[in-house]
């Protein structure tokens, strides 16, 4: 059967190609997985899709998870090997790879932007909804530059000025996200202690929190806090973010940042349990519309 055939197929190339929030990180995952698809498809081993483009299964594996970019001889290569002869298609797949070598608006931080983060920013870049549970800072998305600064400075503490003004930059141009016509749904539950943390010190933290108290009022922006004396809020373990897509190709993908690297899960099972811990962080924190009153609270014991 062609991709055209099978849902995920020739159908989810060309949305992503019409769909200018599919940053190149997305868009190579969903040309992995079309290829994956197609190997599969035809019985054919990573192996001998490795020997075709005169390269390892490892290659292979990497190419079919969207780790690494396309070289579009590969992928000719490729939907030769696995049958594909429909010019059509081929083209769309082939376009769906000089899409995905296109550089992100964030490779001009490259400097100061670690590959493991790369991969978060473009996943956010093409998410329908995000979902986050942040136990230590206020989530980079709703961050004030002032705020943003003292979080950079606490976590590279031996950057210069220059690296910390990058590093900054960097995070203010990643909150236009929540700017431009159609933004991504934003679903935060913040635990109260990043909220009681005076970093950067009393008039940073006034003014961060009197921003969140602004962020919540947008119609796309849904803010929860989770006070002290709510239980069983460890079960999440640490901070947690779920990026939902809107192309059925990606499934659901829960990032977990650690000091220097990340994990990313997109195993059902995983997903799963991760949602479940979600949707219990949400129910157990104050609703909605209880947030400004909080914050405000917040603000008035700052002094």
């Amino acid at each position: 059967m062609s991709a055209a055939g099978r849902p995920g197929g020739e159908s989810a190339a060309r949305s992503w190609t019409d769909t200018p929030q599919g940053g190149p990180t997305v868009l190579r995952i969903v040309l992995g997985t079309q290829l994956r698809r197609l190997r599969e498809d035809r019985g054919i081993s990573r192996e001998a899709a490795g020997d075709a483009i005169r390269a390892s299964h490892a290659k292979i594996s990497r190419l079919e998870l969207g780790r690494v970019g396309f070289k579009e001889r590969d992928v000719a290569d490729l939907l030769t090997l696995y049958g594909v002869g429909d010019e059509q298609e081929r083209g769309e797949l082939l376009g769906l790879a000089r899409r995905a070598n296109t550089p992100g608006w964030w490779h001009q931080y490259a400097d100061v932007l670690p590959g493991w983060f790369e991969t978060h920013i473009g996943l956010e870049e093409a998410a329908h909804t995000i979902r986050t549970y942040e136990v230590q800072f206020v989530p980079g998305l709703l961050q004030t530059e002032a705020y943003a600064r003292a979080v950079t400075r606490l976590g590279h503490p031996r950057a210069t000025e220059s690296e910390v003004g990058r590093r900054v930059d960097m995070r203010m141009t990643r909150q236009k996200l929540l700017d431009r016509p159609g933004a991504p749904r934003l679903w935060v539950v913040l635990d109260e202690a990043c909220l009681r943390r005076p970093l950067g010190g009393v008039e940073v933290m006034r003014g961060q929190l009197e921003y969140l108290i602004e962020a919540a009022t947008l119609p796309h922006v849904t803010l929860q806090i989770a006070p002290f004396d709510v239980g069983g809020l460890a079960a999440a373990g640490g901070p947690v973010t779920i990026l939902r897509f809107s192309e059925p190709a990606l499934p659901d993908i829960v990032y977990l940042e650690q000091l220097t690297s990340a994990l990313y899960l997109d195993k059902q099972e995983d997903v799963e349990h991760y949602l479940t811990v979600m949707d219990r962080l949400a129910a157990e924190a104050e609703p909605p519309r209880n947030s400004a009153r909080l914050l405000a609270g917040l603000i008035d014991r700052l002094g």
